[in-house]
């Protein structure tokens, strides 16, 4: 469903622990996956319990589950006790018998009826056989797109790592202590909202729970908490990246800065805790440096060096995130698009490829939340990545798309 080898793969049951998200795309409707590991009451597996508590959880966000059974073992104990667990959710659910290889192997999944669900889904997950039926009824179960953005207002995430000053952002921001702040990380556990309405601007403040490796993720409560700071994530118009000035831009802070990107959002960094740092006159350019160096060729994001005790910038980063929101909206007439584009492309045209020349005519923007532009040719199949990097920065040149990511597509005429 999502494209890759993401998950292990193996025929010993409990290969699954940790939680794998993905994201997936179908119908142009695009949605996230989680895989939990198995699920046994009373288990001796050391592990099983912690896993059982995980599936619950994960069960508890969603919006809809997939029952994913073995159809060549028939109905097992196993099965009607998740059955019971899964009715009690009252959400939608789908049945997905897999390992339903042939036909033959279709005349033998009657039984799994006697699990209560109306309607079953043979599939195959080896060769993708009846997952259409699947995902087209998937989708449908879904919250709508416009009811999950019923809210107007523009949403901008805090996100980061645990204790990196996040909720003390907020509270700098808003003028008063609205979130529980100690040096203790992962205080905030939940992704909450606050409505910010001063100075002219009006938009919804998230604050996030820390998100940590995997790895480091122990406690249940702390899963849910990252489960929900990437949905807000996902939710979000604008992410403020909170980088704690003493810890620096490491791997798990990138992390969260291309969960981000791969999202669409906007994004500004903000290194907090600016005043405690020790620094001369070139600290924060080279800092500055040295993340942009990590992030490239994603390199048109602001930086900002801000304390959150202090109140150092704290506002400009809010004029920044508001600037970045005004960016990702942006919509450029066709017309003008055209007008500013095609000379660009007439004079530095795409190198050929195998004695081809490839002939861009027109461009434009596409309809999108974010932005996204075509441009149509004779031979879209030969432009290759080093030639949309040109064109992505001839866009940022002419465009003010500052903390964006930009996807170009290349289109038959």
């Amino acid at each position: 469903m999502i494209q890759k080898r993401e998950a292990i793969v193996d025929a010993v049951s409990g290969v699954t622990r940790d939680r794998h998200y993905g994201k997936s795309d179908w119908n142009g409707r695009i949605f996230t996956l989680i895989d939990t590991g198995g699920y046994v009451e009373r288990s001796d597996d050391i592990f099983q319990k912690e896993i059982d508590k995980q599936v619950n959880l994960a069960i508890e966000e969603a919006d809809a589950i997939i029952f994913m059974v073995d159809s060549t073992d028939g109905i097992t104990g196993m099965d009607e006790t998740m059955a019971k667990l899964l009715r009690r959710a009252q959400k939608p659910i789908f049945l997905a018998l897999n390992k339903v290889d042939n036909a033959l192997h279709r005349e033998n999944t009657l039984e799994f009826y006697a699990l209560g669900f109306e309607t079953l889904y043979p599939i195959s997950s080896i060769n993708g056989s009846g997952s259409g039926e699947l995902l087209d009824d998937l989708i449908q179960s879904l919250p709508k797109e416009e009811e999950a953005a019923a809210d107007a207002l523009p949403r901008f995430a805090v996100v980061g790592r645990p204790n990196a000053g996040k909720s003390s952002f907020i509270n700098a921001l808003i003028g008063e202590d609205r979130y529980i702040v100690t040096d203790i990380a992962g205080t905030t556990r939940d992704s909450i909202d606050t409505q910010y309405n001063r100075f002219g601007f009006d938009f919804k403040l998230v604050d996030t729970a820390g998100i940590r490796r995997k790895a480091k993720v122990k406690e249940d409560i702390e899963f849910y908490s990252v489960m929900r700071s990437v949905r807000a994530i996902e939710n979000s118009d604008v992410c403020l990246l909170v980088v704690d000035a003493n810890r620096g831009f490491d791997g798990q802070v990138q992390n969260i800065f291309w969960l981000a990107h791969r999202n669409h959002k906007g994004i500004i960094i903000l290194i907090n805790k600016w005043d405690l740092v020790e620094k001369d006159t070139h600290a924060a350019k080279a800092f500055e440096l040295a993340i942009r160096k990590e992030i490239a060729p994603f390199t048109d994001v602001p930086i900002l060096f801000v304390s959150s005790l202090t109140k150092q910038r704290i506002f400009k980063a809010v004029e920044t995130a508001v600037e970045i929101y005004q960016n990702r909206s942006k919509r450029i007439p066709t017309r003008e698009f055209n007008n500013q584009m095609l000379p660009i492309i007439e004079k530095f045209p795409p190198p050929s490829y195998k004695g081809k020349f490839v002939k861009i005519k027109f461009c434009t923007q596409l309809p999108t939340p974010y932005p996204q532009f075509a441009f149509f040719c004779n031979l879209p199949q030969y432009v290759k990545d080093p030639y949309r990097r040109f064109l992505e920065n001839k866009l940022r040149e002419i465009y003010n798309f500052k903390g964006i990511p930009i996807q170009i597509f290349f289109r038959k005429k």
